[in-house]
């Protein structure tokens, strides 16, 4: 439950009493417009041996990573992608866009625009049920920020399955007094982007852009949008590895920027907090989702806070070492994950001075994900290189698919209608494309409208498994996904299924997408 006091606190939060956000501490050199500067471990007190190991553990507990970067200082001591994975890349970020739309409703308070103790139902008054509820009545801002919603169940799916989420939210019904019990609520969060946007008549990625984006020198962003125009808020934004650590070093300094307040250190104070405690006990073997949640951001062990997001999309801030790492992965143990970090890289700060980062650095600089391997070669090629094969009806509207091989490439051709649809592949290693193939990419939550570009980068690779059997993996190298696609020649005929990774991971994994059928017709 809320504590009272800072209910209070919160409430009072005014443009007046936050007053010019004057910076109490000399500012940390950092560009506004530039990336982050960088240092070495050694330089920063930092040991490059605990950062080895951790990467050596990582890859044990076969955890797999797309970026990692640690910030000391103020400075960048240690960053690497998994090629194809790159710098350059946006990432989706899943629910660590819940701490970006946190921030949002933070500068709506800081500028008056709105207070946590407002009813929902206030903004929303064209939506609202026949009938509203005492508890709905009840609802307020700071309930949705704190997962304590009431509902009985997770509202999200229902949600997102209409084509006005705002009324689908407030026609759920709340059983529990708003404030009193924790159950993660991403559709909560989607009311606070359309709080804000209602407030500010912008959707939050455009009202962030000038007060948060750009001061922090981040570009590139993207975040879905409901039916209705509207940010999807609890999950959908995608950014580059850089722009997380730039976030989590603005909360780190209490939301001071190179001398400028960008958002008020009570509000980050207050955020970062312990509001609500989560059900459940250690022997969940989850204990870094029971240490409290604040708006938006969870409260680690150690003392620590973070935002983080599916699969393992983690901002950590560690406030005491003044230090900020971010992963970005895909990976259903999250909390195997963070275990490695409190056992590596926390012991990583009582490093001395004197030592060798030479091989740490040439670690990073040669992280990769390698792609399946097998045969390069099968006799299938001459018979199927270049042919058609037609399919019967399939749900993804596919018509004929091809095969053609090119030395150490093979492009995957599948039409719909008048439509070609081609994803090049490297035999044995990737092969960056494009690609708008029905199906893809595979995605956790339904719902909501991915941003532009409609083309989907995708990193390839195939190889043959056996003589009749070829396998490709589609790397979505601005996700965290991928899909397996199989496929099994007969005599004149082709079978194709697809797994995509999410479903990997189920306990009985099954892909959505129905087998491809189809026999050569030329």
């Amino acid at each position: 439950m809320i504590p009272s006091t800072r209910r209070r606190f919160l409430q009072q939060l005014t443009v007046s009493s936050l007053g010019l956000w004057l910076p109490q501490l000399p500012a940390k050199t950092i560009p506004s417009n530039s990336g982050l500067p960088r240092s070495t471990p050694a330089a920063q007190g930092v040991s490059s041996e605990a950062l080895q190991a951790f990467l050596a553990r990582i890859a044990e507990a076969e955890i797999e990573l797309h970026s990692f970067m640690m910030v000391r200082h103020g400075h960048v001591i240690a960053e690497g992608w998994w090629a194809p994975y790159g710098p350059a890349y946006v990432h989706s970020m899943y629910s660590m866009s819940k701490s970006f739309t946190s921030t949002a409703v933070g500068l709506a308070v800081a500028e008056g625009k709105l207070k946590v103790s407002d009813r929902v139902i206030s903004f929303f008054p064209e939506s609202l049920p026949e009938q509203v509820s005492e508890n709905l009545a009840a609802l307020t801002i700071q309930d949705l920020l704190t997962m304590s919603v009431g509902n009985e169940k997770e509202p999200t799916q229902p949600v997102v399955k209409s084509e006005d989420w705002v009324r689908t939210f407030l026609a759920q019904p709340i059983t529990h007094q708003p404030g009193t019990e924790f159950m993660y609520n991403s559709a909560a969060t989607y009311m606070c982007s359309a709080i804000v946007q209602k407030v500010t008549g912008q959707k939050i990625l455009d009202y962030l852009t000038p007060r948060l984006f750009e001061p922090l020198g981040i570009t590139g962003m993207r975040w879905e949008t409901c039916p209705k125009g509207i940010n999807t808020g609890g999950w959908g934004l995608s950014i580059p590895t850089e722009a997380m650590a730039k976030f989590g070093q603005l909360y780190l300094q209490k939301g001071l920027w190179n001398g400028r307040q960008l958002l008020p250190a009570a509000w980050v104070e207050e955020a970062t907090a312990f509001h609500i405690q989560q059900p459940g006990d250690a022997s969940s073997g989850r204990p870094d989702w029971l240490q409290g949640y604040g708006y938006q951001f969870w409260r680690c062990q150690h003392g620590h806070f973070r935002g983080d997001g599916a699969f393992g999309q983690f901002t950590i801030v560690l406030p005491e070492h003044d230090a900020v790492i971010v992963m970005t992965s895909e990976n259903k143990n999250m909390q195997g994950q963070l275990d490695l970090v409190w056992q590596h890289l926390l012991p990583a700060f009582q490093a001395a001075s004197a030592q060798d980062d030479s091989a740490l650095a040439e670690h990073l600089q040669g992280l990769k994900l390698t792609p399946l391997q097998g045969q390069s070669n099968s006799p299938k090629i001459e018979s199927i290189g270049g042919k058609t094969f037609a399919l019967e009806v399939n749900d993804l509207g596919l018509t004929s698919i091809q095969f053609n091989f090119h030395g150490s490439r093979l492009a995957f051709v599948a039409k719909a209608q008048d439509t070609a649809h081609e994803i090049t592949c490297g035999i044995g290693q990737w092969q960056l494309g494009q690609t708008q193939m029905p199906g893809t990419p595979p995605r956790l939550i339904s719902g909501g409208k991915p941003t532009l570009p409609v083309n989907s980068p995708v990193a390839a690779s195939a190889t043959w498994t056996d003589d009749s059997t070829l396998v490709m993996t589609w790397q979505y190298y601005e996700t965290p996904h991928h899909d397996t696609v199989t496929c099994r020649f007969d005599g004149d005929q082709v079978k194709v299924s697809f797994l995509n990774s999410i479903a990997a991971m189920a306990p009985n994994p099954k892909d959505p997408r129905t087998e491809l059928v189809g026999k050569m017709v030329g």
